[in-house]
C-alpha cells in the first residue's frame, strides 16, 4: 500500500455527492470538455501546474476532473481528493456560523462589534487632511453586519498602499503564530479606512468576525465550525491544518509565479496554525467544498441535516449594499453587490461573463473559487494554487460553464 493509499484509508471520508450523464442535467458533455481541453491547454502551457474542476446541477455532478499536477516539484499528479489552500473561500462558511447565532438568538446583525470586543470602541478613523493622517471618533459603531457585508472599515493590506495600508503591512496582521485575540486588538488599534458603513472595502471582517464567534461559544473557531458546519456536512477533510499522514496530497504552485516572475509564498499546511483565521486559514478538499455548495443550492440542507434556514439564506445571499456605497471594481466585479458573506449578481448584463442575477459566490486569493446559480439550480467548484491566474481563470471557466447549459 502506498503511503497515500495508507492515508486515505486512515482519514475520515467525505461521502460523495451522486454523479449523472451532463445531458440528464441539460448540460452538454461537448460544451463541458470544450472546457477540459482549454485548461488542459493552459497547463501545458505553463499557467498552472494543475487543476480540479467540478460542475452540478439539479443536485447531481455532471463533470468533475481532476488536471495537471498537484505538486509540480515531486511531479505528483492532481487528484479529485487533493488538499488545497482554499484562503477567503473560509469566509462564507465562517458567515453560515455566524448567522446561525442569529438563528439562536445569540447575536445580532445591527449590534455593536465593541460588545464583544472592547478594543474597537476606541478605533478611530483616519483621514487624509492635506497629506497628514488625521483620527476622528466614529459616528456610529462598526456591527455584525458591516463585518459580514465589508463596510466596517478595516481593511486589507494587499488591497493598496495608502498610509492606512501601509501601518497595517507593518504590522504582525499576516502572523499565523499570534492569537485570533491578539489579532483582534492589532487590528482594533489601526485607524479605519472610512466611517463605518461608507465604502465596501474588502478587509480582514472576517476574522475579526472568527473572534466574536470565539467570545459568544467559548469555542476556538475551528471546534465551532466543525461541531455547526462541518461535521453536520461531513466535510471530513476541511480544517485549520492537514494531518500529516496527508502530505502526499498537498497541492502546491510553481515556486515562482509564472507570469510575472514573483516567488509564491503560501502557508503550510501541515503546520497548526496559533490563529484559526476565519478569513482566510482552511484547507478543504473539492468534495468537501461541493457538498457545502449543495446544501447552498439546497436552501440550506444536505442529505435532511438543515444547517441554515431558507429565509436567512436568503438574507444572506441578497445585496446588502445602498446605492450610495461605492463597491471595488477589481475584487467586486461590475453588476455586482455584496450580501453577508457572499458577492451577489443583481444585473443580467454590466458584468464580463455570463450567469444569472442572484448568482452568489467568492473566492480565495491562492486561485480556488465557487458559484451557486440558484435560477439554473447549478454550482460549480474550481481549485488551484496559483495566485497570478486567479482572475483570468475565474472569467475563462465562468464562460464555458455557461456554454455547457441546454
Amino acid at each position: 500500500m502506498t503511503a497515500k493509499a495508507a492515508a486515505q484509508s486512515a482519514a475520515p471520508q467525505t461521502p460523495a455527492l451522486p454523479h449523472a450523464k451532463p445531458e440528464s442535467l441539460g448540460l452538454s458533455s461537448t460544451r463541458l470538455q470544450k472546457m477540459s481541453d482549454a485548461l488542459k491547454r493552459e497547463i501545458d502551457k505553463g499557467t498552472t501546474p494543475g487543476v480540479t474542476m467540478l460542475v452540478a446541477r439539479r443536485g447531481q455532478i455532471g463533470w468533475f476532473e481532476a488536471l495537471g499536477k498537484q505538486d509540480p516539484a515531486v511531479d505528483a499528479p492532481m487528484a479529485q481528493d487533493s488538499l488545497f489552500r482554499i484562503f477567503s473561500m473560509t469566509k462564507p462558511i465562517v458567515s453560515i456560523a455566524t448567522l446561525q447565532l442569529v438563528e439562536d438568538g445569540e447575536l445580532l446583525l445591527d449590534a455593536p462589534l465593541a460588545k464583544y470586543i472592547p478594543e474597537f470602541a476606541d478605533t478611530k478613523v483616519g483621514v487624509d487632511k492635506g497629506g497628514k493622517l488625521e483620527l476622528v471618533a466614529l459616528e456610529r459603531p462598526i456591527t455584525i453586519q458591516d463585518l459580514l457585508r465589508h463596510t466596517s472599515g478595516i481593511t486589507y493590506e494587499h488591497t493598496g498602499n495608502g498610509p492606512i495600508h501601509q501601518m497595517y503591512q507593518k504590522a504582525r496582521l499576516g502572523s499565523r503564530k499570534i492569537s485570533s485575540a491578539e489579532h483582534a486588538k492589532l487590528v482594533a488599534g489601526l485607524p479605519l479606512l472610512c466611517q463605518p458603513g461608507a465604502a465596501w472595502n474588502y478587509s480582514r471582517s472576517t476574522d475579526i468576525l472568527g473572534r466574536v464567534l470565539e467570545v459568544i461559544t467559548g469555542q476556538s473557531l475551528g471546534a465551532l465550525l466543525t461541531a455547526r458546519v462541518l461535521a453536520p456536512l461531513q466535510m471530513a477533510e476541511t480544517a485549520f491544518h492537514a494531518d500529516a499522514a496527508n502530505a502526499g496530497r498537498l497541492a502546491q504552485p510553481f515556486a515562482t509565479d509564472p507570469w510575472t516572475g514573483d516567488k509564491v509564498k503560501l502557508f503550510d499546511m501541515l503546520e497548526q496554525p496559533a490563529i484559526h483565521s476565519g478569513g482566510g486559514g482552511l484547507v478543504s478538499t473539492t468534495m468537501d467544498y461541493a457538498r457545502f455548495c449543495q446544501m447552498l443550492l439546497n436552501g440550506g440542507t444536505l442529505d435532511g441535516t438543515r444547517i441554515i434556514g431558507r429565509k436567512t439564506l436568503e438574507l444572506m445571499a441578497a445585496n446588502h449594499l445602498e446605492s450610495h456605497i461605492p463597491p471595488d471594481n477589481y475584487i467586486l466585479p461590475p453588476g455586482h453587490g455584496f450580501g453577508l458573506g457572499f458577492a451577489v449578481r443583481t444585473e443580467p448584463g454590466i458584468a464580463p461573463f455570463a450567469g444569472s442575477t442572484g448568482q452568489y459566490f467568492w473566492s480565495g486569493i491562492a486561485g480556488t473559487f465557487f458559484w451557486i446559480d440558484p435560477a439554473e439550480e447549478m454550482f460549480a467548484v474550481f481549485m488551484s494554487q496559483g495566485p497570478g491566474q486567479r482572475e483570468y481563470f475565474r472569467n475563462l471557466l465562468r464562460g464555458m460553464v455557461y456554454a455547457a447549459v441546454e
